[in-house]
């Protein structure tokens, strides 16, 4: 059996308050549990039920939000004692579209390349990540632009990735006091992840670098997150030079 598909037979489906349902694949960080989550995020877009208000993806499922007035009155199950009928209505609804979906062979999209400062100002905790793993600055910066990384969902604030695929060689515990401002852009590491800071936020990563893109692009309606759960992603290292340049074309396009 398929490993994605023998996580979609043993989905756990459990109520989250009185508006909303968590699906859960498993426990773990693993690709084939995100194949199960984006699965039936396409099912739900494509085959939304009545009562359904929205749904987000994480690590390891999706929370699915709705209606529950609005179920109750769909619904046609008998009255239950210790759960309402609007989320019994929701999780029938949802198990049926567990039930209808099938995985294809997926083909690797291109990876998306991230331009990133590395160490200096931009990377200010490049050296503590070195020092830590008894290694130079630059082979930090070799490693890390050398893994295979993998958006599994965006969270935290709009438009943050959190990415898997970090080589082990590399991962570094957070910071024991969190910054309480991170610049916007900023490419950090936090245990097996890493990931980059779409606006200025308070933070406890460990700051390597710093990604001249907009990760959060609010002018964008229709795409306001550069990033989304499923995109393949490549580190690649540039110069201040080279920052300063890419950082001027993107603040350019954000005022068209």
């Amino acid at each position: 059996m398929e490993k994605a598909t023998a996580y979609l037979q043993a989905a756990q489906i459990r109520p989250v308050g009185e508006g909303a349902l968590m699906v859960s694949f498993g426990n773990t960080i693993d690709p084939e549990i995100l194949r199960c989550a984006r699965a039936l995020v396409t099912e739900l877009e494509q085959h939304p039920f009545p009562g359904l208000l929205e749904f987000e993806a994480s690590y390891t499922g999706v929370t699915v939000f709705y209606d529950p007035l609005v179920l109750a009155r769909e619904s046609s199950l008998p009255e239950d004692h210790w759960l309402s009928k609007g989320y019994r209505e929701a999780a029938a609804r949802v198990k049926k579209l567990l039930e209808g979906i099938r995985f294809t062979k997926e083909k690797k999209g291109d990876r998306i390349r991230i331009p990133v400062c590395y160490g200096g100002e931009y990377g200010p905790d490049l050296e503590e990540v070195a020092e830590y793993h008894h290694m130079t600055p630059e082979e930090v910066v070799k490693i890390h632009t050398g893994g295979d990384y993998l958006v599994y969902m965006i969270g935290f604030a709009p438009g943050f990735p959190y990415v898997g695929g970090l080589p082990p060689e590399i991962a570094t515990p957070r910071k024991k006091t969190p910054r309480l401002a991170i610049p916007a852009g900023s490419v950090g590491i936090a245990g097996s992840q890493t990931g980059a800071y779409p606006l200025e936020t308070p933070g406890g990563w460990q700051l390597i670098g710093r990604t001249p893109l907009a990760l959060f692009r609010p002018w964008d309606l229709e795409h306001p997150s550069l990033l989304q759960a499923g995109d393949r992603l490549e580190f690649v290292s540039i110069t201040p030079e080279e920052y300063k340049e890419l950082a001027a074309k993107e603040k350019e396009g954000g005022r068209k």
